[in-house]
């Protein structure tokens, strides 16, 4: 379902995870593309500056990681938003072009696997994890009473998630594994489908459960035998003991910079802090690195 907002006071428009807020000149405007996983906090961080800098104005969309990570390369962003690092092979094409960045870490986000609620589960090993995802595992009735197959819900290659977990579970996904292009669509997808699991951002999905228990998060543990934790645990995210846990980035031109440090200053403030948490993700103090 496509969301259409207007908001006249300062001029934000949103079409479909497109963002346009612009209140100044064009020197001040600013070009956001990248990981669909970022993309809510990112509107909504941008939507509360606009409150305090008249002048500031951005665009913002998402696409996946490596979509933002190419239009930086291309020129055409001034911030890429990825949930993972940077390839060797991106770093090697940027100082092929001799494009220098900032590197900013500016909140943790967890992966969270969800299942229908239907499904009489509440938690996996990575290993059998694995074998479901690269398609060892195709029927629920292996691990469960369920005599139901199973249907895989993830994203496409752009996507700096989809990266993160083949790398996490060190496999290839199913060739029958559906490929789709956002956090919505996967939660959609499950959440009609009594056999689905799919794979989302934690900050995503934690407020979509309590209003919506159609779908299950499921806690994860390390082997058989382990405790599991769950991605929405404070505790566990803070303890570093989730396995699908990870940093979330914002890599910005260094050309770019002076005009986008004011807004990467309100991330760091205590406001800006405090609309992270409330979006389901975390703060882990972190130095912050460029290349």
């Amino acid at each position: 379902m496509k969301r259409h907002y207007l908001f006249k006071r300062k001029s934000i428009a949103i079409f479909s995870f497109l963002l346009l807020i612009s209140c100044g000149d064009k020197d001040h405007s600013i070009k956001m593309k990248g990981s669909d996983t970022e993309v809510n906090l990112a509107v909504n961080l941008a939507e509360q500056y606009t409150l305090e800098d008249s002048d500031f104005s951005i665009a913002i969309s998402g696409g996946g990681s490596g979509i933002g990570i190419t239009s930086l390369l291309n020129g055409q962003a001034d911030i890429a938003n990825s949930s993972r690092p940077l390839s060797d092979k991106e770093i090697a094409s940027f100082e092929k072009k001799n494009i220098k960045l900032h590197t900013v870490i500016f909140a943790e986000d967890a992966t969270a696997f969800v299942v229908h609620k239907d499904i009489p589960i509440d938690a996996l090993d990575i290993e059998t994890l694995g074998k479901i995802m690269k398609g060892e595992i195709t029927n629920w009735k292996e691990i469960t009473s369920l005599d139901l197959p199973i249907n895989i819900y993830g994203r496409q290659s752009s996507s700096g998630t989809h990266s993160f977990i083949k790398k996490k579970l060190k496999i290839e996904f199913s060739n029958s594994a559906k490929e789709m292009t956002g956090n919505a669509q996967i939660l959609e997808g499950v959440k009609a489908d009594k056999s689905g699991i799919g794979y989302v951002g934690a900050g995503y999905i934690s407020h979509e459960t309590a209003a919506n228990p159609t779908v299950k998060i499921l806690s994860i543990r390390e082997t058989p035998t382990a405790e599991a934790y769950s991605p929405i645990d404070p505790k566990a995210i803070n303890s570093s003991l989730y396995f699908f846990q990870r940093p979330l980035y914002q890599f910005v031109l260094e050309d770019s910079w002076e005009k986008v440090k004011p807004f990467i200053d309100f991330e760091r403030s205590e406001k800006g802090k405090q609309l992270i948490k409330e979006h389901g993700y975390y703060i882990i103090e972190r130095p912050q690195d460029e290349i």
